[in-house]
């Protein structure tokens, strides 16, 4: 290629990345107004939820009731400065300044509640305690006699309105309540999200061949988009039955394909030439990039990290000491931190849950990572249109720009990973990537037997082991030395696996329903087993059987784990598209060095045939 031809290129791969970043521009102008997808379903009328709806203010002190020991709301906190912070007025028969209700007269409006009725009379003893919230409403919790908050009512000021009503689990997670935009802003709504579902089923459409199997796969894929569109309007009786259908279908592909016969494999046509493919991923990425900065939201997990990254970089202690609007912010793995450590160093925090620019810079550079990993690891497996293939698969799931929007660090995982395979000629940088993969979010401590097991041609397995723990160790040490100075490994533990194998959540079935523990426990073993039949069943040298057994290993720990949600379906989703698009002959650069060929794109002559 002529240095002409290139700059021309990358003229044009310019100007559509500034076209998409306009369009984004465009479409955030017309989402001023929330789109009716998006509004909540549990909400009383007349309500008026702040959109990051992740977030629950608490208290500044306990409530001052003899004998109260009332339990803050999960994923909450409140700063000095955060606007809706709750206080308790000094006088509950006097309106506070710029108010007109009482505290006593908040507790009759609350106390008529039906919801609140029927949780008092099933928790006796219980009492309600009124705070302020912001500057024009107030909240009424209430409170069992151990001090667990049963009930929650929003009431306004002004025209002594009740907003909000919660009862159960809704109390505790805010989450679970339906708030317009409170993951992601408007990449939920029906304009952007069902565009970009047509767009990443439509180049792997064959219409000759409707009853393909691949057809069934992508659809399983799009089928989260159901169970979120109930989560969206607080329905998580619905939402969350309606995730493990294709969950459980992809498991059972994935096993199946570490081990299925190449000789029956047919190529993929592809409805849309790759150049075309090529344009889009371009012009998406500007889009992504564009909505990132101009329409999104970044949850706790995001914020999560800057403070993390804060305190390492300032030599502070991190597990233990995170501050109270993100108290449990500190149960991920050192890694997560440390990966942001460079875009808070180069864009500060100013000590608060703001617009968080580092968290936003950090999601972005996560998601170009993931586009670019993506493309060199189909390349190399089957040639460029693969790697454009899987690229454009990305930056069109809806899922994966849900995650972007959120600003959160899952997409953190499925580069570690895609890295590992990447990097699969080498075990030691394999081990490496494998360690940094599980110490960011846990889930991919799964996947260390496979990548451990899995050796190249012409490598032995002892020295391919040795080499592999030999990079898992020296990563590993590498990744606690920042935080062993000022950390134990018991508070470690206690803050991040601990934390996480207690706590209960109403987002998978074993914590919406109850009383599955035994099944539960069963899921959970087989799991672990899977992870290691899998390890052995992958043949040597086969990336896409590796990809698939990293794949169904992934899915059957999300199957037991109690706190599922939708930003995980990153971790495995490039995998699983690795499968779906990759499968077929063996690595096209062994099999050109095994001949003592000049290596060259298959792809020339048949642009929309993935060989």
């Amino acid at each position: 290629m002529s240095a002409r031809s290139a700059a021309r290129r990358l003229v044009l791969a310019g100007g559509l990345i500034l076209v998409g970043g306009l369009a984004t521009l465009a479409t955030a102008s017309v989402a001023a107004a929330p789109s009716s997808a998006l509004r909540a379903g549990l909400t009383t009328p007349g309500a008026r939820p702040t959109l990051p709806g992740a977030r629950v203010t608490l208290p500044a002190a306990p409530p001052t009731v003899p004998g109260a020991r009332p339990t803050p709301s999960r994923a909450a906190g409140s700063t000095a400065t955060d606007p809706n912070a709750l206080t308790q007025p000094p006088h509950p028969d006097v309106a506070p300044p710029n108010h007109r209700l009482t505290a006593n007269r908040v507790l009759a409006i609350a106390d008529r509640q039906s919801a609140v009725r029927g949780a008092r009379a099933g928790s006796p003893g219980s009492y309600g305690v009124a705070f302020l919230k912001g500057p024009i409403d107030w909240q009424v919790s209430y409170y069992s006699r151990s001090g667990r908050e049963i009930a929650q009512v929003l009431i306004d000021d002004p025209t002594a309105t009740v907003l909000e009503a919660w009862t159960g689990f809704r109390v505790a997670w805010s989450m679970a309540r339906g708030y317009p935009g409170a993951f992601g802003r408007h990449v939920n709504a029906l304009y952007i999200w069902l565009p970009l579902s047509l767009a990443f089923v439509l180049p792997f459409f064959n219409p000759r061949r409707p009853w393909r199997l691949l057809h069934l796969d992508l659809l399983a894929l799009s089928a989260f988009s159901v169970s979120l569109a109930f989560f969206n309007h607080g329905n998580i009786e619905t939402s969350v039955p309606l995730a493990y259908p294709p969950l459980v279908y992809l498991l059972v592909r994935m096993a199946l394909a570490t081990r299925r016969s190449e000789r029956r494999r047919e190529p993929i046509r592809l409805l849309i030439p790759a150049s075309w493919l090529t344009v889009a991923v371009v012009f998406l990425i500007g889009f992504r990039v564009g909505l990132n900065l101009a329409d999104s939201n970044v949850i706790d997990v995001g914020y999560a990290g800057v403070i993390g990254a804060h305190r390492l970089a300032d030599g502070q202690q991190l597990y233990g000491a995170f501050p109270r609007d993100n108290e449990h912010g500190d149960t991920y793995g050192p890694v997560v931190y440390e990966a942001y450590v460079p875009f808070e160093r180069a864009l500060g925090w100013n000590g608060t849950w703001d617009d968080l620019p580092a968290a936003h810079a950090a999601a972005i550079a996560f998601d170009l990572l993931a586009v670019g990993l993506l493309f060199l690891l189909g390349r190399r497996i089957r040639g460029p249109t693969l790697g454009i293939s899987l690229a454009y698969a990305w930056v069109t799931y809806p899922f994966t720009l849900f995650a972007l929007s959120t600003n959160t660090n899952d997409v953190l995982v499925a580069v570690l990973i895609l890295g590992a395979l990447l990097a699969s000629a080498r075990p030691a940088l394999r081990g490496a990537l494998a360690a940094l993969a599980g110490l960011s979010k846990f889930a991919p401590l799964a996947l260390v037997p496979a990548l451990a097991l899995y050796r190249r041609g012409g490598q032995r397995a002892a020295w391919s082991v040795a080499l592999f723990a030999t990079g898992l160790v020296v990563a590993t040490i590498a990744a606690f030395a920042p935080i062993l100075p000022h950390n134990s490994l018991s508070t470690f533990y206690e803050r991040t696996i601990a934390y996480q194998a207690d706590r209960g959540s109403p987002f998978s079935v074993w914590g919406l329903y109850g009383g599955l523990q035994g099944l539960q426990t069963f899921v959970q073993v087989m799991a672990i087993g899977a992870a290691l039949a899998l390890a052995v069943r992958v043949r040597r040298g086969d990336v896409v059987g590796l990809a698939a057994a990293c794949a169904a290993s992934l899915i059957a720990l999300q199957l037991g784990v109690t706190h599922w949600f939708y930003l995980y379906i990153v971790w495995f989703f490039p995998l699983t598209m690795l499968v779906l698009l990759g499968r077929g002959k063996q690595d096209l650069l062994d099999r050109v060095r095994a001949h003592g060929l000049r290596a060259a794109d298959d792809h020339t002559h048949e642009p929309r045939v993935l060989v």
